[in-house]
């Protein structure tokens, strides 16, 4: 018989400095992401909309590479390779040292995960499999969460939280985020060709055997990556999955006498660049939807978009709770003393926020179908800002609750303290 085990429980100390790294540039590139998606749908439906899509149009690059692309393919495909490169280290350093690293801590968040990827798609999949204008294409659109955006509306109303909610979602993103990839690589990409990705398979080889040797100069690492990357755009493979690819190669543990690992070191460098610059300019060049064009009513009312919001806004909190209840349930698994499953559910809300990757695999999905395209694109936005606003309500509820919690520990203390004077005085004298 299994023994019962806990979750949710406090992370490590060790882990905990790492934990509010990630924490900071997230929800830093969060609001950052936000302000790039508002300034993109108030540019595409201005008097100037037409300059925005001139803009994301634009081809820059080396033809003699296969390199002359838009600058919307550049921010999807070389801005996004670095966001997922971080995703690599991440999901390395919850693999090595994280709460990936011990099976029974790590099962109830991982299966919470993969019911917030199963239930969606099979949401998707049912509104879309026997409408008329159903399109089953996107079914891996409401998969994914956006974690810098859901750690933004964490940050202003979820302050007093304790922060094991706050490492259960970033836990429950990275694993999301893997699911997402897995998906992107097997199912978004085409015109495969095996020399090349066999070329690209070299230059992971090569960088993993530099991490080996222990070979630290730059001048080896940057030319692997960017050869790596050509090679797999090249391939027919998303060139993001070359970004998670060399993350998740790069050495976590330091060495005897090295102060930091290569993965903190890279995710103390790369990490503010990928929140603060690469994700806000994607979604700057993915979220301009022209509604002048496109009637926003008349694209909510989709399949496709029925799909999306559906799996988003419901789909994902019954499937991250019913992943998480389930599995607690027959792992005797129990939530950390003074936390509650509606905390579960509350976090469960949030992670309908699907922005970033959400848009990508909409990109990739439906590239050849443009009013399909924008109105899977209103649908992502629509349900992330729907979910955003009841997961706010969620977790102010609960915060409140944290709150008057700490406050009466605080008083609790506070008569401790007096009693205990009280009985020390009589003794001095």
């Amino acid at each position: 018989m299994s023994m019962a085990n806990e979750f949710l429980g406090r992370p490590s100390r060790s882990n905990l400095a790492w934990l509010r790294d990630q924490l900071r540039d997230e929800t830093f590139g969060g609001i950052l992401l936000l302000i790039a998606a508002a300034v993109a749908l108030i540019w595409a439906n201005s008097p100037w909309g037409d300059s925005y899509v001139a803009l994301t149009d634009l081809q820059i690059g080396p033809t003699e590479l296969k390199l002359n692309l838009s600058l919307s393919i550049w921010t999807a495909d070389a801005l996004l390779a670095v966001f997922f490169f971080v995703v690599g280290l991440e999901l390395k350093h919850e693999l090595v040292l994280g709460s990936l690293s011990k099976a029974r801590e790590a099962v109830v968040p991982a299966a919470a995960a993969i019911g917030g990827m199963v239930v969606p798609a099979g949401i998707f999949v049912a509104v879309n499999a026997f409408a008329a204008e159903g399109s089953l294409e996107g079914w891996g659109i409401p998969m994914a969460t956006d974690i810098a955006f859901a750690l933004a509306v964490l940050a202003v109303v979820g302050r007093r939280l304790p922060v094991a909610l706050r490492a259960f979602l970033l836990t429950l993103a990275v694993v999301d985020d893997l699911g997402a990839i897995a998906v992107i690589a097997i199912f978004y990409s085409d015109k495969f060709s095996l020399p090349w990705f066999l070329a690209a398979l070299a230059t992971y080889a090569a960088y993993a055997l530099a991490m080996r040797f222990r070979i630290t100069t730059p001048l080896v690492y940057i030319p692997l990556v960017l050869l790596g990357w050509e090679f797999t755009y090249l391939s027919g493979v998303h060139a993001t999955i070359a970004g998670v690819v060399f993350g998740f190669l790069t050495r976590v543990r330091p060495d005897p006498g090295e102060a930091k690992a290569p993965a903190d070191r890279l995710s103390h460098l790369i990490h503010p660049i990928s929140a603060g610059l690469c994700v806000p300019l994607f979604a700057f060049f993915a979220a301009g939807v022209d509604f002048r064009s496109v009637g926003f009513v008349d694209s909510l009312a989709t399949p496709v978009a029925l799909g999306i919001l559906a799996g988003l806004v419901i789909g994902k909190p019954i499937g991250v709770m019913a992943g998480a209840w389930l599995t607690a349930r027959f792992t005797r698994a129990s939530l950390s003393p003074g936390l509650a499953w509606r905390d579960v559910g509350a976090i469960g809300v949030l992670a309908g926020i699907g922005f970033t990757v959400a848009l990508l695999i909409t990109e990739l999905a439906y590239k050849n179908d443009e009013a399909t395209l924008d109105s899977a694109k209103v649908a992502v936005l629509t349900a992330s800002v729907i979910a955003a606003a009841l997961a706010a309500i969620a977790l102010t509820w609960r915060s409140r609750h944290y709150a008057a919690l700490w406050r009466l520990d605080q008083i609790r203390a506070a008569n401790e303290a007096d009693e205990m004077g009280m009985h020390e005085r009589p003794e001095s004298r």
